[in-house]
């Protein structure tokens, strides 16, 4: 097996992810996969791959990486200066790698999260139908956890085809609408349905949770988010029977705090 691709820092978190691993929540298994699953397909897409492929997923930048053959990469996300040997790489724009290029990810401005594809894909073994790293359970993925420095990773074969065709400028001008592949924003409007316990937030309650502002807090995972923010109190604090979550569900939590869940639920 040739290992096409050199990490050279792997930077704070990164992990091989595709759109993650379906039909086995009933016996414990996490779905994983990448957390924004649109993202990952618009970059895999653009370097033409299915867009399934398995992709790496970065989290707060500071990755570096180069190729010991040519490849087309693309990535879309969160607000990250990349650049390949200098040269900024937006997102949702293809660029056209040759052997020895390198390829570095600082630290977001807005956002913390980008998906990188790489034509080919990450070659990685497929464990119960996906590649995705379940990084709780330490399986999939590149040897079951985060990339280290150091790590080699093999890459699928580089299909030089009509949708490859055309010279490096050329592959360089193809590219997304910018709403698609960096829909981080300082504001964003989050939208929401209600539960079946909205009846039970008092009125002043419900007004906070709609005005005020909440902080992601550092105990936060790929498993869940937990917000911080304006107490919120129900109008009766009785306890509430355990229920299964959708995914995206915010259940409140008997502290200052609330849950999001999240891709790699289980």
């Amino acid at each position: 097996m040739t290992m096409n691709l050199y990490i050279t820092r792997a930077g704070f978190l990164t992990s091989v992810q595709d759109l993650g691993r379906t039909g086995f929540r009933e016996f414990g298994v996490s779905r994983s996969g990448a957390l924004d699953s649109f993202a990952l397909r618009v970059a895999n897409l653009l370097v033409g791959n299915d867009e399934g492929a398995a992709a790496l997923e970065i989290t707060l930048g500071g990755l570096r990486l180069c190729f010991n053959d040519e490849r087309i990469v693309a990535w879309c996300g969160g607000g990250f200066d990349v650049q390949v040997d200098s040269r900024p790489l937006p997102p949702g724009h293809r660029a056209h790698l040759q052997a020895g290029d390198e390829l570095k990810f600082g630290q977001p401005k807005i956002g913390c999260r980008a998906w990188l594809a790489i034509s080919g894909g990450i070659d990685v073994p497929v464990v119960l139908g996906s590649r995705s790293t379940d990084l709780r359970a330490n399986f999939g993925g590149f040897e079951g956890g985060a990339l280290r420095d150091g790590d080699q990773l093999s890459l699928g074969k580089f299909r030089r085809s009509s949708r490859h065709a055309g010279t490096t400028e050329a592959i360089s001008s193809w590219t997304a609408p910018h709403d698609w592949v960096s829909p981080a924003r300082l504001d964003p409007t989050l939208r929401f349905v209600r539960g079946c316990h909205w009846e039970r937030f008092n009125p002043s309650t419900l007004q906070r949770f709609t005005s005020e502002a909440f902080t992601v807090s550092p105990d936060s995972d790929r498993m869940g988010v937990r917000l911080d923010g304006p107490e919120l109190r129900r109008t009766d604090e009785s306890d509430l029977i355990s229920e299964a979550v959708a995914p995206g569900t915010i259940p409140r939590d008997y502290c200052r705090s609330w849950h999001g869940s999240a891709t790699s639920r289980r």
